[in-house]
């Protein structure tokens, strides 16, 4: 699939420089100190360029969190059972998950889509997570939920117990390194669960030592879910959809697409950096910076989901402030010290 991916991906969308360019000169004449709010001015600019607009706003936010279940908790790499996947899908649902509260505040839609919830992959210690003919249909689907979508900002999320396993193992091999430092606690395993989780990651990783193609590697050791997630990023990046990057899961699959070409994920921003080591390696592999570190673990997108209403703040900071030259008429002298 990587070559078709590449050949779609030659008539994507690129950023409005025009636009960036624009924003950023309102930032410079800005009626406050130079570099002030330099931060969220950064992700102005930033929205700008993939809104293709001088006045970014975040009016529509939307999460999508796809669900799944992973054959691999059968090694004992989770605190809790897989049917709380299905249990957690029923509450995004009925709108009472811990995301649906924040998305309440947030002003944000949460849309739960069901790829594999009672249909566990295969056992990625020991065989491929997914078939072909079941990673395409995941992926596709991802690609699909977001088409529909009408949303200004959107939060890619996840569900499935054992699923910090399989992003270790996809991120662990994509970028050809030891297992162990992208192993942790996820749901809040013991100490000795930790050290069966990390053999277990590193048999996965082995058992494919010799794949180097970014999809395959998804499609051996990660998950319905990751597949979906990456069919989602791929195809918010081919509608110029702004993405904030929620915790290690949601992040893993952005890692697959960057591995192909960076330019597949130019339009993510990392909404937070969770308590999960690997997640910290991965976003510096990927030079994004997180808008929040707070230490959560939660996934369900809850993490990129709490840093929105900074998002919308930072819109609001270049649009909604007078320019030096708007409000004096013409820049004072030393005005910007």
């Amino acid at each position: 699939m990587t070559s078709p991916l590449l050949r779609e991906f030659s008539s994507a969308p690129m950023v409005d420089a025009a636009s960036k360019d624009a924003v950023q000169a309102r930032v410079d004449d800005i009626l406050r100190p130079a570099g002030a709010t330099s931060r969220l001015d950064e992700v102005a600019v930033w929205l700008a360029g993939w809104q293709h607009t001088t006045v970014p706003q975040v009016a529509k936010p939307a999460a999508v969190i796809f669900a799944a279940d992973h054959g691999v908790v059968a090694e004992g790499v989770s605190a809790y059972p897989a049917e709380v996947t299905k249990a957690m899908l029923a509450a995004f649902e009925a709108s009472k998950a811990s995301v649906s509260a924040l998305a309440a505040v947030a002003g944000a839609t949460v849309t739960a889509v069901d790829v594999g919830v009672g249909n566990p992959t295969g056992n990625i210690r020991f065989e491929p997570a997914l078939n072909q003919r079941r990673f395409d249909e995941c992926f596709a689907i991802g690609r699909s939920t977001v088409a529909a979508l009408d949303t200004d900002l959107l939060i890619i999320g996840e569900m499935g117990i054992g699923n910090t396993t399989a992003a270790a193992a996809v991120s662990a091999a994509i970028l050809g390194a030891e297992a162990s430092p992208f192993v942790g606690r996820g749901t809040g395993v013991s100490d000795e669960a930790m050290r069966n989780k990390a053999a277990v990651v590193a048999d996965a990783v082995a058992r494919i030592a010799e794949q180097t193609d970014p999809l395959e590697i998804l499609r051996e050791v990660g998950g319905a879910e990751l597949a979906a997630m990456a069919g989602a990023l791929f195809e918010a990046r081919m509608q110029s959809i702004p993405v904030l990057l929620d915790g290690y899961i949601a992040t893993s699959p952005a890692l697959v697409l960057h591995a192909i070409d960076p330019d597949f994920i130019a339009n993510c921003w990392a909404g937070h950096e969770s308590a999960e080591p690997g997640h910290q390696l991965v976003l510096s592999h990927l030079d994004r910076s997180p808008l929040l570190t707070l230490d959560m673990r939660l996934g369900e997108a809850s993490g990129a989901m709490a840093a929105v209403p900074l998002v919308k703040m930072a819109c609001a900071l270049v649009t909604n402030v007078p320019t030096f030259t708007e409000w004096f008429g013409d820049s004072p002298a030393g005005g910007h010290d």
